[in-house]
């Protein structure tokens, strides 16, 4: 059995806790023998029972409570944010994703060490054959979304505010302590037969356990890094697939038409102009579903040891969590 390797810091500071990397990072922080504080907007409910962990009440609008969170620390993991894909409460995106970063940064002590979390839908796109590196810009036609604009605002205020920050990108993350269930959602919608025809576009998909292991080699790298974490990319058809296989489902019949998905965004798009509530399906989730979200995380493996982990184990570990603890 692999050691595991040692921890870059010993006192760790984590927003975001409650989330699926969060839990993932506070509980492998807590078993390698860290000190771990959590900001937490409410009570915790089970995603710290039984855990050692030191709550900060409060939100990122509270920069006492980001004092107290961030005192004392050798190193801060800002995970938190507002993520959902929609065209609607871009003021919302802004107040979470961009002026509580802003918080956090004010917040932190100058020789603390800031992990901050972004996603690679700050980056640019370009191709499965040629896909997107960190060094990818975003084309002016990629803007838009409120999400994705306010994290690549939020990757800029550290980039400027920060000295000692490293940034990392993470990919479509499965695996277990997916409390809400976030992205884990996929598993459970293919898994109760919803997907018959997959969105045309694709994904980078990767553990999360991969995660949490970058971010804490990350921790430890010189400043001024920032690293995609990925595994596999993946058309949706080819990873709904794998998820129908391990969850016991029919697998996709095929991909829906381009045509279709354009005829689909047109018509939420002018449901949403005539005033009707965005939901999980909207303009925006169908148009970003045909796009090629693929990323290398060719300098992750190299610099940071990424652990590449198989997607299919992902899905198994997420499935199997899920039923353990009452959310399929």
């Amino acid at each position: 059995m692999t050691a595991s390797p040692p921890l870059p810091h010993r006192r760790w500071a984590v927003t975001g806790g409650t989330g699926l990397l969060g839990n993932n990072l506070v509980r492998t922080l807590l078993a390698r023998g860290a000190e771990v504080k959590v900001l937490v907007r409410r009570p915790p409910r089970r995603e710290f029972e039984g855990l050692g962990v030191h709550v900060v009440s409060g939100d990122l609008d509270d920069e006492a409570a980001l004092r107290a969170l961030c005192a004392d620390v050798d190193c801060v993991v800002h995970s938190a944010a507002k993520v959902e894909i929609r065209y609607g409460g871009r003021a919302e995106f802004e107040a979470v994703n961009v002026e509580g970063t802003a918080r956090v940064l004010r917040a932190l002590p100058p020789e603390t060490r800031l992990v901050h979390v972004s996603t690679v839908d700050a980056l640019g796109m370009r191709s499965r054959a040629a896909p997107a590196d960190e060094d990818c810009a975003p084309a002016a036609h990629e803007a838009g979304v409120p999400y994705v604009d306010t994290k690549r605002a939020a990757d800029r205020l550290v980039l400027e505010r920060a000295a000692n920050a490293v940034i990392v990108h993470p990919t479509y993350m499965l695996g277990p302590w997916d409390w809400r269930p976030s992205s884990g959602r996929m598993i459970l919608e293919v898994a109760r037969g919803a997907g018959v025809l997959a969105p045309p576009g694709g994904n980078n998909f990767v553990h999360v356990a991969d995660v949490v292991e970058g971010l804490l080699a990350a921790a430890g790298r010189p400043h001024g890094g920032r690293w995609i974490l990925g595994h596999a990319d993946l058309s949706y058809r080819e990873a709904w697939t794998l998820i129908a296989q391990e969850t016991g489902a029919r697998p996709p019949r095929g991909e829906l038409p381009r045509w279709a998905l354009a005829g689909a965004t047109a018509a939420l798009t002018l449901a949403g102009k005539l005033g009707l509530a965005e939901g999980d399906i909207n303009a925006a989730s169908v148009h970003m579903s045909g796009h090629p979200h693929y990323f290398t995380a060719a300098r992750a493996r190299t610099e940071l040891g990424l652990p590449q982990t198989p997607i299919r184990q992902a899905i198994a570990d997420a499935w199997a969590w899920f039923g353990e603890n009452g959310l399929r």
